[in-house]
Order: C-alpha cells, then structure tokens, then sequence
C-alpha cells in the first residue's frame, strides 16, 4: 500500500467513525416513532392518520438519501453536513416544543419528523460516499456492515427509548438527536478536504425526479389515482429533461445499466418490508398479550441487537463465503423470520423474540453484500448517486411497505382465515407476516435468476 492511500484510508476511518456516531444518535427517532405511532395518532387525535408519522419522513428519507448521496459528486460533503445537521436541531426542537407546550397535533408531529428526517440522513450519506470513494476496496465492505450495525445499535436504542418514554412523554424523543449538533466543529475538522467535482448542480433535475418519487410514495398512502397519474406525468417530464438537459445530474445511460436495474430491483423487493416487522410485533403485543408497549420494546430490542452483530461481522462473514452466498443466506433467514414469526404468534412473546431475531439477522447479514454488489455495476465518478439511488430504493420501498402494511393492520380484512388455526387479530397479523416471507422469498428467486448478469463483469466473482 502506498503511502499516500495509507493516509487517505486513515483520513476516511477517522471521518467514518464521527459520521457513525452522529448517525447512530440522528436516528433513533426513525425506528422509536415506528414502533410507537400508533400510540402517538391517537394522542394527537388522529389513529386513522397514524401512519403517516412513519410513510411521510419515509419519503422525505428516501429522497433526501438520494439528493444527499448524488450530491456528494458534485459539492463538498462538508457543506452537506453543515446544512443537514443544522435542519435536524431545528426539527427536534420544534417537535418537542410545538408538542409540549401546546396540546399534541398530528401535523406537527409530522412536520417535525420531515425536518428531523431531511437532516438526520445526512450523516449516513456522507458515510456511504466517504466509504465508497476514499476507502480501498478490501475496506468498503467492512465499513458497510459497520454501517449497517450501527442503524441496528441505533434502532435498538430507539426501541428502548420509545417504549421506555410512551409511558412517561413521546415527546422527547424529539430532543434525542438534537445532541448531534456539538458533533459539527469536529466533522468539519475531520470530512475529507475535496469533494465533489465543482460543477454546477442540477437543482431543477433534482426537484422533478423527487417530486415524481413523493407522489408515487403518498398514492400508496391515499390510494388517489390521481397521485399515481401525476407522478407518472413527473417522471415523464423528468425522462425527457434529462434526454435534453445540457449537464443533468443524471444521464439515461445510467438507466440503461442492465448489472444495475437488476441489483436496485433486488433492493427494492428485499427492503419493501423493512419497517414492517416491529410495529407489527408491537400491534400483537398489544392486542393479542394486552402488554404495554414498554414491555415489547424490551423484547424487540434484542432482535436488533442480534442485526448490530450479524452487520458488525459481516465484512468478514462475506470475506469468508463471499458475497453471493451471504445474500442467498441473509434472504434464507429473512424468510424464516417472518414464516416462523406468523406460527408462532400465539406461543408468546419469547417465541415470537426469537424468531424476529432470525429474521433481524438475515437484515443485519444482508445489506453490506447487496450495497457492494450494487455498487459495483457502477463506475467510480458515479458512486455518489450510486449511493443516493441505492437509498433512495431502500426508503422509497420500505415507505410503501409500511403504508400499505400499516393500513391493513387496523383492519379486519385478513382476520377470517389463518393457515395456523388463529382467530381475530392474531390472525390478521399472522397473514401480514406471512406476507413478509413472501415477498422475501420472491427476493431470493429473482436473485438466483439474476445473479450471473448482475456478477457478469465484476472481477470479484466469489
């Protein structure tokens, strides 16, 4: 190794390590208020409105994962970072004061949040483009599952958090990521001198291609046809922007990648239950055990620990069976977490702890073999929005998962049949589960049938 890439991979590390920790305590409130919803809805006296605490900042997520990340090939991650964790202390703030000294409303609930979200992801993209651009390769997938473990540590903590605090004050979850703010003067210190490639960003590019994607996301939301037509219409007009654009953000050769449709298409169907798994384990707790919500989120819990450590390990688990094998036993376990969690829903809470565990460890085993995979099929001066697209899916999907999810949970729909002899809700929760595996088994078909083009020309063919 020479000297100079020695220099710059320990530069990267140092970077890597403050963008971790600012992560990890920017986003607690994501999996807190996704385990607690609910409960929040009915306070601010919306339960029929409850979801679109979790789906809007989904959105906004998937979005701002997108721009943050695209933008890391343009402009300085510094600048980035600045703005992103300055709209974060804003959002904290104001959701716990508009929430506390005043009587709880869903829209400033939701409004906080969408602040909260669109600065809180910065540091998770600053990450990935750092990781993926400074780091030598042997690094980047031990860095991406130290990434991946520190949203399961940060889901973990946010579990315990919310279900500690639903039974003092939701609220305060607003001010736990308002920490993040001492950590700017360091980042600035530390982020890497460069950046980006000095040319002019294409902001109008990136308004339509995120207008489309809200739009898309809030028809799974509503069911308004009309936004699904207007978002069509946003992606039309976004096709031919950038056919004609002089320098968009994005060319259609990006879109033309046949290795990279295929891995984003594998994101997208792994990811669509991403946030399901624990508010449903908390709907079961408290419908079917009648336990609070303080007492599931100390079952919960360890189902993330056990994701932080599989994502810890999992640099050197895909050093050791490679990347194709830990995918297939990643979706293997994804499967059998959520089969296994629809038996045994009437076997009780330490049942169903374990096998969210399986299912939590295939997440924490997946995302480190999957991101390098995808990244791969891109060339280097396109990793920013390799980075922010992989993002984008990841949320996008995830949003819509929990939306159409979300809904279904409130409802009698799937109460009237259960394949392991369960009745009312056990049952509607039972198939929604069963759900899960599917369509996490249709991630593992697609990837088996795809696999030798999406590998075709990556020299890494473990």
């Amino acid at each position: 190794m020479s000297e100079k890439q020695s220099t710059e991979d320990s530069t990267a590390v140092r970077s890597l390590i403050l963008l971790l920790i600012t992560f990890v305590l920017g986003t607690l409130c994501l999996q807190g208020f996704n385990l607690v919803f609910q409960q929040v809805g009915k306070d601010a006296g919306a339960p029929d409105q409850a979801s679109l605490i979790t789906a809007l900042p989904s959105i906004v997520l998937g979005i701002v994962c997108f721009i943050y990340g695209s933008l890391g090939d343009f402009v300085s991650l510094r600048k980035l970072v600045t703005f992103g964790l300055c709209i974060l202390f804003i959002g904290s703030v104001y959701g716990y004061v508009a929430n506390t000294i005043m009587a709880p409303n869903i829209w400033n609930v939701i409004a906080a949040r969408l602040l909260q979200t669109a600065g809180e992801q910065v540091a998770g993209s600053a990450y990935l483009v750092v990781a993926t651009k400074y780091l030598k390769p042997s690094l980047k997938v031990i860095f991406f599952g130290i990434f991946t473990a520190g949203y399961q540590v940060s889901a973990a903590i946010g579990i315990f958090a919310a279900g500690l605090l639903s039974s003092i004050a939701w609220q305060y979850l607003f001010l736990i990521p308002a920490v993040t703010i001492i950590f700017l003067p360091i980042l600035l210190k530390s982020l890497p001198t460069g950046g980006g490639n000095g040319e002019k960003v294409d902001w109008l590019g990136f308004v339509i291609f995120g207008l489309a994607t809200a739009l898309l996301t809030l028809f799974f939301s509503y069911t308004a046809w009309w936004l699904l037509a207007a978002s069509a219409v946003c992606y039309l007009i976004f096709a031919v922007y950038i056919s004609r654009a002089r320098s968009p953000f994005i060319t259609p050769d990006f879109f033309r990648n046949k290795r990279w449709l295929m891995g984003i298409g594998l994101i997208l169907i792994f990811y669509f239950m991403n946030y399901c798994m624990s508010p449903i384990f908390n709907a079961i707790g408290r419908d079917v055990y009648k336990v609070s919500t303080t007492t599931v989120s100390l079952h919960v819990v360890w189902a993330f620990l056990v994701a932080a450590v599989l994502g810890t390990t999992s640099g050197a688990i895909v050093d050791k069976i490679g990347r194709k094998t830990a995918i297939i036993i990643a979706a293997c376990l994804m499967i059998l977490g959520f089969a296994g969690t629809a038996l045994v829903v009437n076997s009780g809470l330490l049942a169903l702890t374990l096998t969210a565990c399986v299912y939590y460890a295939g997440v924490g085993l997946m995302y480190s073999p999957i991101v390098s995979t995808v990244l791969d099929t891109l060339p280097q001066d396109q990793s920013g929005r390799g980075v922010g697209m992989n993002d984008l899916v990841m949320n996008v999907t995830g949003s819509i998962g929990i939306a159409i999810i979300g809904g279904l949970m409130g409802k009698p729909s799937l109460e009237g049949f259960s394949i392991m002899g369960a009745t009312g809700p056990a049952a509607n929760y039972s198939n929604l589960l069963l759900i899960g595996a599917a369509v996490s088994l249709l991630g593992l078909v697609v990837y088996l049938v795809c696999k030798k083009t999406i590998y075709a020309t990556t020299a890494d063919q473990q």
